[in-house]
């Protein structure tokens, strides 16, 4: 069994920063893809960022290019986000996922994903 732990969450004003960081422990899988998605009350997860791991090319939402970095490390199965220059539209519940399968139709895509962690709230103040 796969489990994905998030960690760094809390509440920062606007203009401020988190780092977010996620860890994967149990059975040792080789995943492909890891990312971040977020979800804000009363709508549906969106993608934030991921990381593709056999180039480490990195994807990011247009909404957090620019004030977002994602980075890692593979043989570790771990990821972080760094989250800069952070605006209350950036609030929700933070999630880590991660997918063993190599090829995928989007790496934006929350169906793709088949590891997921609990979520780490984010709340940015105005």
């Amino acid at each position: 069994q796969v489990q994905l732990v998030e960690s760094g969450g809390g509440l920062v004003q606007a203009g401020g920063s988190l780092r977010l960081s996620c860890a994967a422990s149990g059975r040792t899988f080789r995943f492909f893809h890891m990312g971040w998605f977020r979800q804000a009350p009363g709508k549906e997860r969106e993608f934030v960022a991921a990381i593709r791991w056999s180039d480490r090319n990195t994807y990011y939402a247009d909404s957090v290019k620019g004030r977002f970095t994602i980075s890692g490390d593979n043989a570790k199965n771990t990821v972080t986000l760094q989250m800069n220059t952070l605006n209350p539209e950036d609030t929700g519940v933070y999630f880590c996922a991660a997918t063993t399968t190599m090829i995928i139709r989007t790496i934006r895509g929350v169906s793709e994903y088949e590891y997921w962690g609990q979520g780490t709230q984010v709340t940015v103040s105005s």
